[in-house]
């Protein structure tokens, strides 16, 4: 009796340094630092929005220095107007690339998973890149630089997401009984609404770098249409409207750009109201997908008021830049709930 007591004993003392093991190779003081560079990497998203919103991409002509000066001592005195913008975007992004660069660091020492290292890397690589397209877009004057410096932001906002999720205690403890054949239909809805939102966000962006006004000013028609005519006579009417009030001429392509934005919305809305309604049903015993799969569906809903919203203002600054920052969340939404479904598929089939 007394050798049984020991040995449990023995088996209890070693499961306790196993379990003291598996916490030490979560860092809470990691996991917080990587959320607030996602929150910082947000806000130069919304100052990228603004920027381009209120058309001052180029209120300091000059790069890497501001007017000559170095970037971190340009005199407080001028920033005003547009060069206020601009400059801080660059404060905004030099602040996120150090953040990156001490992430990477971070996550090299107490990371022992060689996936979530590579995750570092790729990450510090894609800040420099993005530093190098904001600069390119300065000296080389191309709104095509724009539009890829626009696209890479948010690609990098997923990325940096995506470390937050994998570096969580939640992650490594994570497993579920699923169906995996159900399941892997869930994934599918959630790869595909990701990747739906990401070209949404490039059409957007490639809207807002024509520096025009919108080339539909109406919601929910299209130049009081369902179907809009991009007939030569019908855009000369429409042009001719729109010269009379100061708004930019435009073309057919503009305005199908626009109307493609608004289907694509669409269909968004649908996929991510399906992937809901397939986690309540078949998986609603992960908390973490059913209340991101909940507020997912309320970031679609505030997200398509806002590109209406966007639309009946003209533009607004303010609303528009909203309209970016919401689009951010929810394609790191659709990058969190691509990654949590992978991973309980890789639980099931190690």
């Amino acid at each position: 009796m007394a050798v049984l007591v020991e040995r449990r004993s023995e088996i209890v003392e070693l499961t306790s340094t196993n379990s003291a093991v598996t916490d030490r190779r979560y860092s809470a003081w990691l996991n917080r630092f990587a959320w607030f560079t996602a929150f910082a990497t947000l806000l130069l998203i919304c100052s990228g929005g603004m920027v381009t919103s209120k058309n001052v991409g180029l209120a300091v002509p000059d790069w890497p220095t501001t007017f000559g000066y170095n970037m971190f001592l340009f005199p407080v005195s001028k920033w005003i107007g547009g060069v206020l913008f601009e400059h801080t975007h660059r404060l905004i992004a030099s602040t996120v690339g150090f953040l990156t660069i001490i992430l990477a660091i971070w996550i090299w020492r107490v990371e022992d998973r060689q996936s979530v290292k590579t995750l570092g890397l790729l990450a510090v690589a894609g800040v420099i890149l993005q530093g190098i397209l904001g600069g390119l877009r300065v000296t080389m004057l191309k709104d095509q630089i724009g539009v890829f410096h626009a696209c890479l932001a948010q690609a990098f906002l997923g990325l940096i997401a995506l470390v937050a999720i994998v570096t969580t205690n939640f992650w490594r403890s994570l497993s579920a009984s699923v169906d995996a054949s159900k399941f892997r239909a869930i994934k599918a809805i959630a790869v595909a609404t990701t990747v739906a939102i990401y070209v949404q966000l490039a059409l957007g962006a490639t809207m807002r770098h024509q520096h025009k006004d919108l080339a539909i000013l109406d919601f929910p028609t299209a130049n009081g249409a369902w179907i809009p005519d991009t007939s030569a006579s019908a855009l000369a009417k429409i042009n001719a409207w729109r010269d009379a009030r100061s708004f930019s001429d435009v073309d057919a392509f503009q305005i199908w750009l626009q109307i493609t934005h608004r289907l694509l919305a669409v269909l968004i809305g649908i996929a991510v109201i399906m992937f809901c309604a397939r986690i309540l049903r078949d998986a609603r015993k992960i908390d973490a997908l059913r209340r991101l799969s909940i507020f997912w569906v309320i970031l679609f809903f505030v997200q398509f008021t806002l590109g209406a919203w966007t639309i009946w203002s003209n533009k607004a600054a303010d609303v528009a830049t909203t309209h970016v920052a919401v689009g951010a969340i929810m394609l790191s939404f659709g990058v969190s709930a691509w990654a949590v479904c992978s991973r309980v598929l890789q639980t099931k089939h190690p």
